[in-house]
């Protein structure tokens, strides 16, 4: 038997994503929860709206994908190598991404590019 689901229902996901993701953290280790992401963040980026969002749009592969766009000028609180970028609401945490490995300095500034979450079509 095939097996279907309708992009409204991975649009729905996204969507979630998008009206409740308030903080984006780029983070020292891979968070568990929100807690993990604040006490991981090396820069926190606050008041994400549906609007730092693309998409929902059809997927690069397959199923349906969103991207975040970049954030720019985010200050580094703390020094440390980066790992994992984190999108929570104000209670919760939402994904994580892996992010390239990049050592950064207090006090400078960093961009966290453009990246995307897709979720794939389900296979037969």
């Amino acid at each position: 038997m095939a097996k279907y689901v309708n992009d409204l229902v991975y649009d729905a996901a996204i969507d979630y994503i998008k009206n409740n993701a308030t903080e984006e953290y780029l983070c020292s280790s891979q968070p568990t929860t929100r807690a993990t992401a604040i006490s991981a963040a090396l820069a926190t980026k606050t008041g994400l709206t549906s609007g730092s969002f693309t998409g929902a749009a059809d997927g690069d592969i397959s199923g349906r994908k969103v991207t975040i766009n970049a954030q720019s000028g985010l200050t580094i609180d703390v020094g440390g190598t980066a790992t994992h970028v984190a999108l929570c609401s104000a209670t919760q945490l939402l994904m994580v991404h892996t992010c390239t490995s990049q050592v950064v300095t207090a006090g400078n500034t960093v961009t966290i590019p453009a990246h995307k979450f897709e979720i794939a079509d389900v296979t037969p």
